[in-house]
C-alpha cells in the first residue's frame, strides 16, 4: 500500500485514512453574485497578499467553465492552493484575513470549500 494511505482499526474498515502530513489543500470559492462592486474591488486589491503570507497561490480565477456532468453550475470559481490544510485554515482564520472575509461576505454571495488533496 502506498505511503499516501495508512490502514486503521476503525469501525469503518472499508475505508483508508489519508496520511495528511504533506498533502496540498485547496480553498475553492464560487462567487455566485456580487452585491457591492466597490467592496469586492477592495477585497481583490488586498486578499492576494494575505494568501501569499500563508504559502498560498491562486491556481484559477474564473474563466470559461463547462459543466460536463451534473446540474450544479458554478458561477465564478476561484481556487487557491496551500501547502496543507493547516496553512489553508491558518489563512482563513487569520486576523489579517478576518476583516477581508467579512468585506467579501457583505459584498458578494459566495460558497466556500476546503479540499484536501490525496496526492502530495
Amino acid at each position: 500500500m502506498s505511503d499516501l494511505f495508512k490502514e486503521t482499526n476503525s469501525a469503518r474498515t472499508d475505508f483508508c485514512v489519508i496520511n495528511t502530513n504533506s498533502m496540498k489543500a485547496y480553498t475553492i470559492f464560487d462567487v455566485r453574485s456580487i452585491t457591492d462592486e466597490q467592496g469586492m474591488h477592495q477585497y481583490r486589491q488586498q486578499v492576494m497578499e494575505t494568501v501569499e503570507e500563508h504559502g498560498g497561490r491562486y491556481v484559477a480565477i474564473g474563466g470559461p467553465l463547462e459543466v460536463i456532468e451534473g446540474k450544479e453550475t458554478p458561477v465564478f470559481p476561484v481556487i487557491i492552493e496551500f501547502p496543507d490544510t493547516n496553512a489553508a485554515r491558518s489563512w482563513y482564520t487569520s486576523p489579517r484575513y478576518s476583516g477581508l472575509k467579512e468585506l467579501r461576505k457583505r459584498s458578494a454571495e459566495t460558497h466556500a470549500y476546503l479540499l484536501q488533496s490525496i496526492l502530495p
